[in-house]
């Protein structure tokens, strides 16, 4: 399904020029859940960003290939993009409430992907945006529609969030760091969330996170990057029981040390 090849981002500021990742590859089956870990600054948002083209290209070089069912999203026009993020790939950011517009409420914007694919009226797209809520495990969709974000826990914006993420049935959900602002009753019921989308839609995850104990739980593999590059990759538990790199090492020891 999504086969990145040799990926490369540079940002440029001023003569100079910085290296975020430096040529990594991997690929992702239909349905699978892949994690990426890392420290911050390890490479693994601005991964996701450039797959999903949401670079600045002012800013950022970006070479290689991101090919999702066989296109190429890094040489795609902004029209091709349109057509496809939205509707074949979604995105959950890590704070909700700064990736929503608290001037408008919770249903128009879970319904927005609605106005920007189909033909649907308005009552349809309510109708679709208060199905996605109740299918997101909201108490009350009818409330959550006419409230404004400010309004929602983190939790429940998340879940609004999710809700417009999955409106068009995607095949990939790419989420970067979603659970890491909430606390822990709240973060395994939006993991349990994921886990559910992805049995029930078999839409493929991409999780982002510096968490492994949430990656462990949730992902069936697991990348590692360190300063731009994949140092280890492999099966979640095979990596966590017998990681080879001492990068890995380090981040399974503070984990352990944490918990």
């Amino acid at each position: 399904m999504l086969s990145v090849e040799h990926l490369t981002i540079e940002f440029s500021h001023r003569q100079e020029t910085m290296e975020a990742v430096s040529d990594i590859s991997f690929s992702m089956a239909p349905g699978e859940i892949l994690g990426i870990v890392g420290e911050s600054g390890s490479g693994k948002t601005v991964t996701a960003h450039a797959i999903c083209g949401l670079l600045d290209r002012q800013r950022a070089k970006v070479s290689g290939q991101s090919l999702f069912c066989g296109k190429d999203l890094l040489s795609a026009g902004p029209k091709e993009m349109r057509q496809i993020l939205g509707k074949r790939i979604a995105m959950v950011f890590q704070e909700p409430l700064s990736a929503m517009n608290p001037l408008i409420k919770v249903g128009r914007q879970v319904e927005e992907v609605l106005k920007i694919h189909t033909r649907q009226t308005a009552r349809e797209r309510r109708e679709a945006a208060l199905d996605a809520l109740a299918a997101v495990e909201l108490a009350d969709p009818e409330r959550v529609y006419g409230q404004y974000p400010h309004e929602l826990s983190g939790g429940m914006r998340q879940r609004a969030l999710i809700a417009g993420a999955i409106l068009l049935g995607p095949e990939l959900l790419i989420c970067d760091e979603p659970t890491t602002a909430l606390d822990v009753t709240t973060q395994a019921q939006i993991l349990a969330l994921l886990e559910k989308i992805n049995r029930d839609l078999g839409t493929g995850i991409l999780f982002i996170s510096h968490d492994l104990g949430v990656v462990r739980r949730l992902c069936q593999r697991v990348l590692v990057m360190k300063s731009g590059r994949i140092v280890e990759q492999g099966a979640v538990e095979q990596v966590f029981r017998e990681p080879r790199h001492g990068y890995t090492k380090a981040l399974l020891a503070a984990s352990l040390y944490r918990e």
